[in-house]
Formats: C-alpha cells, structure tokens, sequence
C-alpha cells in the first residue's frame, strides 16, 4: 500500500516533537512545497495540517497554532489523508487505463507463477518491468491485503504494466455492470 511507507517513516524512532517556542510557519511549508489549493484534492487547511505533522508537530500543538481543538486537528488530518490514497488510487487508474500489459491473476494461483506470467506478457507487448521476481512479489502482497497467504492467491488480482515498466496491482472487480 502507498500509506504504508508513510506509516513507516511516521513511527521510526527519530520522532521528535516540535516545542511550541520552535514554531514552524504553516504558510512558509506549503510555499516550499509550491502548494495552491486550486490544483490540489486537499483544503488549505488540509495540507497545513499534513505539513505540520511531516515536521513532527503535535496534533494539539497544530490545534493551539491555528486555533482549534486537537480533536479537529485529527478530524483534519484523517480527511486529508483519506483524500490523499484517493488521489493516488486515481492516478493509479488513469495510469492504468493505457498499460498495454494487463494480467489477470486467479484466486488460487501458486504466488511463483506470477512473475513469469507478468514477464512473459511484457515481453510480448514489448515492455520491459522494472522489478524483479521477489520484489513483484512483494509490491503484488503490498498492494491488496489479505491478497497472498501461504504462497496462494486469495483474491482475484488485476496486474497492470505501463509503457515504461511500472507496475500496479489491484483487486480485480468480479463484477460487471453493463
């Protein structure tokens, strides 16, 4: 999952609050990352929260900065980060849309089988992949919970590979609707 290496650098040890007396400038951050609310799916106040807490502030620090409870702050943040995997889960789409390699993985397939089937329909769309076994492998059990266990598929998976090798997994939809 893209969160997940979020999690992951949220959690590592070197986590260090921001004392009130080091104030950051909500303003300063999103100008140094260039935000504008127009192009963006995050509100103002969204993205000043989500720049705040990457600098390590506490959600009731936030709240004292912009004049709210802690309470909203995580309201805020929750939403914004929702917004956030929405946005990449869109994007993922759109990049989907025009892959010329899409493999469809069937629950019960032997995990093994999995990069010879990708590798084998990229070599006849003529699209090198940029991963190799074990790491499709791994990006195949990061993107779907619950999608691999005990070297079995479990849930019915869509493989997509774009013109320059990148990889998307998803569940596939075992549904149609005409």
């Amino acid at each position: 999952m893209a969160a997940r290496g979020w999690q992951q650098r949220c959690f590592q040890s070197s986590y260090r609050p921001v004392a009130m007396d080091e104030r950051i400038d909500p303003d300063e951050l999103l100008a140094a990352v260039g935000f504008d609310a127009d192009e963006s799916v995050l509100t103002r106040r969204q993205a000043e929260v989500l720049a705040l807490r990457e600098n390590d502030v506490r959600q009731s620090d936030i709240g004292e900065l912009l004049g709210t409870s802690r309470a909203n702050i995580s309201s805020i943040e929750r939403n914004a980060r929702e917004n956030v995997e929405k946005a990449r889960q869109t994007v993922a789409f759109a990049n989907t849309l025009t892959a010329p390699v899409r493999v469809d993985i069937a629950v019960g397939t032997d995990i093994y089988d999995i990069p010879p089937t990708v590798y084998a329909a990229c070599d006849e769309a003529g699209v090198e992949v940029n991963y190799g076994s074990s790491n499709l492998l791994q990006l195949v059990d990061d993107a779907v919970d619950g999608a691999i266990q005990q070297d079995t598929v479990q849930v019915p998976l869509r493989i997509d590979v774009t013109n320059d090798g990148v990889v998307h997994v998803r569940e596939r939809s075992t549904e149609r609707t005409e």
